[in-house]
């Protein structure tokens, strides 16, 4: 269903499009898109509102299974989700939902990890998204229910581990991206990947508007995995301050550090200065003061991830309007080049 970056008119009907000169086919999972987003799985902000309205609105919704506390709540969250979107498919069959994603943190400090899996294994979640580590046997347990794995990387050296250790796809997360991100131009990140790896790949980093949807597209990626501009949405579980930095902040209010999780990311200025801390002068960390699934990650949850591209948000707005925008985007920028 979704446009790629074809010039032919099946393009708005197919989920196959063209990089150089093969035909892909993306996994049939994919097939209900009607743009190649996925939003990413965004800490505290996602939740199933905002979930539930970006696979309406056809775009891969998600949500980190640590945002649901506690632990039972998992359960609860995918039943409101599979739920609501089967109601919708009931009353929409000329425009069915896209499929939803869990984030799963791997690294062994989580400490919920086992617990979630199984209940993302309950509800036969499609799409799990693994990041800070790779795990065989995880990726065996969602080909066991009939999911899919996206591994999100910061270099191809990762990228090499996650295939190897059987991730159906990658999420190339580069310089720019919003929480945990890379150093790498998304230029250099997406070639060094596809010299080897011909699967799914999304690309991540500064991806706010429909015309860098489509370029990442040009660039060898099948998707955008886009997060900061959903946080300014009517649906996301964010303060109104958070909201209001996305809106009014650039590209120069974003500070990257490793201080908050022990890996390195990019987060608002504003919210590090209201925190008492100086974005200038921050003292690194390290991956041994990682800390997921327990209370070491309550000591930041007010220091707010954003990546760079937040320029082009310049309002809050229901995730259908948003989507809407870029969708249009997105065709103008495609027919120009098809000319």
């Amino acid at each position: 269903m979704v446009g790629l970056a074809r010039c032919d008119s099946a393009a708005s009907h197919s989920g196959s499009f063209r990089r150089g000169d093969q035909q892909m086919t993306l996994p049939a999972v994919f097939d209900r898109l009607r743009l190649p987003v996925i939003g990413a799985p965004l800490f505290i902000v996602s939740n199933p509102a905002l979930v539930i309205a970006q696979c309406k609105a056809g775009v891969v919704g998600s949500f980190p299974a640590l945002n649901a506390r506690p632990q039972s709540q998992v359960d609860e969250w995918l039943h409101e989700i599979t739920e609501a979107l089967a109601e919708h498919d009931r009353d929409h069959p000329d425009a069915p939902s896209a499929p939803f994603a869990v984030n799963q943190i791997v690294h062994r400090s989580n400490v919920r990890f086992e617990e979630d899996v199984a209940t993302c294994a309950k509800w036969k979640v499609p799409i799990v998204i693994t990041s800070l580590g790779a795990r065989e046997e995880l990726n065996h347990a969602v080909h066991g229910w009939g999911g899919i794995t996206l591994h999100d990387v910061i270099d191809d050296r990762y990228a090499r581990k996650a295939i190897e250790k059987g991730a159906d796809g990658l999420i190339a997360v580069a310089a720019g991206a919003g929480g945990h991100a890379g150093r790498w131009s998304p230029f250099a990140l997406v070639q060094e990947i596809r010299a080897w790896f011909d699967g799914p790949l999304a690309l991540s980093g500064s991806i706010a508007t429909g015309q860098s949807i489509l370029a990442a597209q040009a660039m060898g990626a099948d998707l955008a995995y886009i997060g900061s501009p959903f946080i300014a949405t009517d649906e996301a579980r964010a303060a109104e301050d958070y909201k209001r930095g996305i809106v009014e902040g650039s590209a120069k209010d974003i500070v990257y550090s490793s201080l908050f999780t022990g890996v390195h990311g990019n987060y608002l200025r504003s919210s590090i200065e209201k925190a008492g801390l100086d974005p200038d002068h921050l003292p690194e960390s390290n991956a041994d003061a990682m800390s997921f699934g327990g209370d070491g990650a309550k000591a930041w949850k007010d220091i707010w991830g954003s990546g760079q591209g937040i320029g082009a948000i310049d309002r809050v707005q229901p995730t259908a309007a948003l989507l809407e925008r870029w969708r249009e985007e997105y065709e103008v920028a495609r027919n120009l080049i098809c000319r």
